[in-house]
């Protein structure tokens, strides 16, 4: 495993998080995570040899993490420019009063269904895009 790669290409989840929070309005957001995802499975399949659905995947738990602590921080501000999900809780009325919980409970399942995408981007591009040759095993 990658994993200074990984944390490398995590980095967009970071600046995504404090880009959403009051810069980039909701309805265009997927925009940018596509070109990330885009931009991500071809970095991995350029440097990876192997594992490209794995490092994908784990780029997109660590995004997750970034975008909760950012989210979950500034929450007040974040829901003011997404009140989409600030309605969201409304119909779990045990966690209503506690969005901030609600957050943290949710975005690692987010974080893994978004990994599952960026794991089949990068296992695509891997199939498209030649990287380096795997080094034999002695």
């Amino acid at each position: 495993m990658n994993w200074k790669l990984i944390f490398q290409l995590s980095l967009f989840g970071l600046i995504m998080a404090f880009g959403t929070i009051s810069l980039i309005p909701e309805k265009y957001e997927f925009i940018f995570w596509l070109v990330i995802f885009i931009f991500c499975s071809i970095v991995i399949a350029r440097i990876c040899t192997r594992k490209y659905f794995l490092h994908g995947f784990l780029v997109s738990i660590f995004n997750s993490v970034w975008i909760t602590i950012a989210h979950v921080a500034f929450y007040n501000s974040y829901v003011l420019h997404h009140p989409d999900m600030a309605k969201m809780g409304d119909n779990m009325h045990m966690l209503q009063t506690h969005p901030r919980l609600l957050m943290l409970i949710l975005s690692p399942i987010f974080g893994a269904i978004f990994g599952l995408f960026q794991g089949l981007f990068a296992f695509i591009a891997s199939k498209i895009i030649k990287g380096p040759t795997p080094k034999a095993q002695v």
